[in-house]
């Protein structure tokens, strides 16, 4: 078995410890459920089409990031996560690395779908119509945030994750859109070489 075969079963198992641990007492349970649902619903998604379309290890490997991310963040809430207060003092700053993870991410899997299953070819019209999906993307997330915190209230803070900055909602969309130009900016060409070599007869 290659290393080509093994690295996504190596990514879940990785994935299960973390898991493991990230629900063992995290801060708010509720807000955890929250964080970690895209998890429970990426990973059966990806187990259960594995045989029949199986993604480049570079994109198994991003989506494991973007996993642990979420299940650190879970575990500690965004607010709280260790050496994250850069020293301002007022703000823990991990849910920027969220929320540029939250379009570097979805900019590879967007990407890697499109070229694998539509004429679009790699080029000025591919690269805005996934920068402008991310967006949307991270504008729904915000949605769905906005609707916990219409019916949950006070129990949503920790989820909603604001930290009395008004701004909050606008400055994760932009570090979402400034996530996905950077994964189209630094991995366009590494992930063409690896589109190459899953898809070689």
């Amino acid at each position: 078995m290659t290393k080509q075969d093994t690295l996504p079963a190596s990514c879940l198992f990785l994935t299960l410890l973390i898991f493991a641990w990230s629900g063992i007492g995290p801060y708010d349970r509720g807000t955890w459920w929250m964080e970690i649902a895209p998890i429970l619903v990426a990973y059966p998604l990806l187990m259960a089409t594995y045989k029949n379309f199986r993604l480049t290890n570079l994109l198994y490997i991003l989506v494991f990031m973007h996993a642990v991310i979420l299940m650190v963040g879970g575990h500690y809430t965004y607010a709280r996560v260790p050496l994250f207060d850069f020293g301002d003092g007022a703000r823990n700053n991990y849910d920027k690395i969220g929320h540029f993870a939250q379009g570097f991410i979805p900019a590879i899997a967007i990407r890697e779908l499109l070229l694998r299953t539509s004429p679009l070819k790699s080029g000025k019209w591919l690269t805005a119509i996934i920068v402008f999906a991310c967006l949307g993307i991270s504008a729904i997330y915000e949605i769905v945030e906005f609707a916990a915190g219409a019916m949950l209230g006070q129990g949503a803070e920790e989820f909603l994750g604001t930290q009395g900055d008004m701004w909050d909602t606008q400055k994760d969309m932009l570090w979402a859109g400034v996530g996905a130009a950077a994964a189209l900016l630094l991995l366009s060409k590494m992930h063409d070489q690896a589109i190459a070599r899953l898809t070689r007869p």
